[in-house]
């Protein structure tokens, strides 16, 4: 589904690399903990303190990182389209390894994690079997695969793509897809995913704090996340 169906906002819009190339200087000031954070918090499942590796797919500035590390996980090697990105995650030395490349072609070892992670990520990719089929070969067998993504529907209703601002005022998009949540189910069941638990966030009165324009989105999902097993 294109998104071009659903703009609002008739942004500028930058590709992958370069959009986040230039957002890196002010993302973590941007990104809201309620979109990916506390979805994270919520989960049951994996048992975080019991992954000996993780595999951080998108690891962007270190933002899941520093939470994987504050669940106990010390072994993490981080991937990322971005130099820019790569040199914040670096400076904080979360990550055993980190490697530029496609998150959907990662070059890392096939089945070594026993946890694959990678939040905000899925609105940038136009299809997304590669992904999951990549996580699917990181993993080993009873490993488990966190997918925090951009909600479809907020997406849909606010015309809003994933975007920031830059120095000189001007808000720029990054090329946004629209995935829906049987689109994630489908790419997930046919790699061979067993789904173990969804959550979904909504705008709330932690949102409107921050965000108080989002008031007409009040209890509208923002953000979903999913948990998928690799059989035994």
């Amino acid at each position: 589904m294109e998104f071009s169906e659903f703009d609002s906002r008739g942004y500028r819009t930058l590709d992958v690399r370069a959009g986040y190339a230039e957002w890196t200087p002010t993302y973590e000031q941007t990104v809201q903990d309620a979109m990916d954070i506390a979805l994270l918090d919520q989960l049951t499942e994996p048992s975080w303190g019991q992954v000996r590796r993780a595999a951080d797919l998108g690891c962007g500035t270190g933002r899941t990182a520093a939470w994987l590390r504050r669940q106990g996980i010390d072994s993490m090697d981080g991937v990322d389209l971005t130099p820019e990105m790569l040199a914040v995650a670096r400076s904080r030395g979360l990550h055993a390894r980190l490697v530029q490349a496609d998150v959907a072609a990662t070059g890392l070892q096939d089945g070594a994690y026993d946890l694959v992670i990678a939040c905000l990520v899925d609105e940038h990719l136009d299809d997304l079997h590669p992904l999951y089929r990549e996580a699917w070969r990181l993993a080993d067998v009873g490993a488990r695969f966190v997918l925090v993504a951009f909600h479809p529907h907020f997406i849909m209703a606010s015309g809003m793509p994933t975007h920031f601002t830059r120095s000189s005022g001007e808000p720029v998009a990054i090329a946004t897809h629209v995935h829906l949540l049987s689109e994630h189910v489908t790419a997930g069941l046919e790699t061979g995913w067993h789904l173990t638990e969804m959550r979904e966030g909504v705008v709330d009165e932690r949102w409107l704090v921050v965000k108080p324009k989002w008031e007409r989105f009040r209890g509208h999902p923002v953000s979903a996340a999913f948990v998928w097993r690799k059989p035994r």
